[in-house]
């Protein structure tokens, strides 16, 4: 426990900065940054080489936080929260409070309530949505081990967490939903 404490105050320090982590999630290895700072975000594009139309996904350590990034949860959402069997991501319209790069043009932002106790940890004690977004270039695979992950991206991330960066596993990147705000919804990625 104490590790993953001191993990999580080296993590919040770079945070608060505006830098970026690498850090293991409950799907894959992810590039993180404080989610209400755009300054951080856009570092996030930069590094991956990829075009800030394309949304990124904001963690969240709570279902309770979802209202003061979204305006409008539908019923079904809670529902399809709980009963998820591996981790989904719901694509909600009209975001707020978060930096206006991880909105979408349409004001949707992807929102996951990770189960991961090192991430819901982060969360909690940074007081912030964090972004989380695969650990690669652009098109390239995302990468579920550590030792998978790109080292032109390990070099341009702040702080790399010392955890589970020995773990072997079959990981895979979370299930997504557009969710609308009339409670119709689709897959996006399954």
């Amino acid at each position: 426990m104490e590790e993953i404490n001191n993990e999580v105050r080296n993590c919040i320090e770079v945070l608060q900065k505006g830098g970026l982590i690498l850090y293991p999630t409950d799907t894959v290895w992810g590039i993180g940054c404080d989610a209400t700072n755009a300054d951080a975000v856009e570092k996030i594009y930069t590094l991956k080489n990829r075009s800030d139309s394309k949304s990124l996904i904001v963690l969240l350590d709570n279902e309770s936080k979802l209202l003061s990034y979204v305006s409008n949860v539908p019923d079904v959402a809670w529902d399809l929260i709980e009963f998820a069997e591996k981790p989904l991501t719901i694509v909600y319209d009209d975001a707020k409070n978060l930096a206006k790069n991880v909105i979408a043009d349409d004001g949707s932002a992807g929102v996951r309530i990770t189960r991961d106790f090192f991430c819901k940890e982060l969360i909690r004690k940074f007081r912030k949505p964090v972004v989380s977004t695969s650990a690669n270039i652009s098109g390239k695979n995302a990468p579920a081990n550590f030792d998978d992950i790109d080292p032109a991206i390990i070099n341009g991330i702040d702080y790399v967490v010392n955890l589970r960066q020995h773990e072997k596993i079959e990981s895979s990147p979370s299930t997504i939903i557009r969710l609308k705000n009339d409670g119709q919804f689709k897959f996006i990625r399954r």
